[in-house]
């Protein structure tokens, strides 16, 4: 006579694992085979100068969606990453070029604007009880109004410091793919090894019980939001120190891919759920995309519409996950 033990065991056999696999890493598994069409359609994909190619790409937009994954794991949303990355990125090279602040401190300057930013976001959200769409959408204008404010519409050069930020180690290490797998190991850290990365988990999944639970809610949507800032800042000198310049437009609706690598990665936007290593596979997801794209010589109007279908399957998927569960 079979056991129930021995039958449950049956019926979940490698079908049920395949299934249980896909679903915790539909980014993943979407990305190698990605990777391996593109691979059969244009033999130039997995060149190494490519592929490097493609990590740069992926970069800024990876240290975004790293902020921006702390928020939506605590349930929010953060519109503003784009504009306060171009704001970091204006603030560090015009102090540095215009005022003749020693590079250093215009770049440490430039990341502390967008902790501020991050900080009167978590402010609104916390304190102000504006919903965190209306808070973070009104940062998106300030923050790139005060950006043309400094610049006066025009690129500013960057110094040093921030240009390196943009070249390479040798000839093979591009500086911005080292700073993604940093800001990613530091991600993961935060939310799988800190008390504010616990909280977060905790107030996505519900706010009340959190603070019930003896979780200063306040304190902790200030310090998530301000960490969003922090690595938006990061991101636009990257940025900036690509272009060697910051640009009044820079990162312009780059938090719309921020947000879709996160969701892209496997987070819910009902907060709760939500990984380090998702938003970077779903940072790199984007920039295979837009990379394979380009060069089967699709057009650009195109991309936008291929991009949007990716990013409407992964917020279906996300919705039919939560109600199988």
């Amino acid at each position: 006579m079979t056991s129930p033990a021995t039958s449950t065991r049956t019926s979940r056999g490698p079908g049920f694992a395949l299934g249980r696999f896909l679903s915790n890493n539909g980014a993943l598994a979407g990305l190698v085979v990605l990777a391996v069409a593109l691979s059969i359609l244009s033999p130039s994909f997995l060149s190494t100068r490519n592929l490097l190619n493609v990590g740069v790409q992926a970069a800024v937009v990876a240290v975004l969606a790293f902020g921006v994954t702390f928020v939506i794991v605590a349930g929010g949303i953060d519109l503003s990453v784009g504009s306060v990355a171009a704001l970091s990125g204006m603030v560090g090279a015009w102090l540095a070029t215009t005022a003749g602040l020693p590079g250093v401190v215009a770049l440490l300057l430039g990341l502390a604007t967008g902790a501020a930013a991050g900080l009167v976001n978590g402010l609104l959200v916390s304190f102000g009880r504006l919903p965190a769409f209306i808070a973070t959408l009104a940062m998106l204008s300030i923050a790139r109004g005060l950006t043309l404010v400094v610049s006066q519409g025009s690129p500013v050069a960057t110094p040093d410091v921030i240009s390196a930020l943009g070249a390479n180690l040798g000839p093979y290490l591009p500086v911005p793919l080292l700073v993604m797998l940093l800001f990613f190991v530091i991600a993961s850290v935060v939310l799988n090894r800190t008390y504010t990365g616990r909280a977060m988990y905790a107030i996505g999944g519900n706010e009340e019980a959190a603070r019930l639970s003896g979780i200063n809610v306040r304190g902790q949507q200030l310090a998530i939001y301000a960490l969003s800032g922090l690595f938006a800042a990061v991101a636009g000198m990257l940025l900036a120190g690509r272009l060697s310049s910051a640009g009044p437009q820079a990162a312009n609706g780059y938090e719309l891919d921020a947000i879709a690598a996160v969701v892209i990665g496997g987070a819910s936007l009902s907060g709760g759920v939500g990984r380090a290593s998702g938003t970077l596979i779903g940072a790199l997801v984007l920039a295979v995309l837009r990379n394979g794209l380009n060069l089967l010589g699709v057009s650009p109007f195109w991309q936008q519409v291929v991009i949007g279908v990716v990013i409407a399957l992964a917020v279906l998927l996300d919705t039919l996950r939560r109600r199988g569960r």
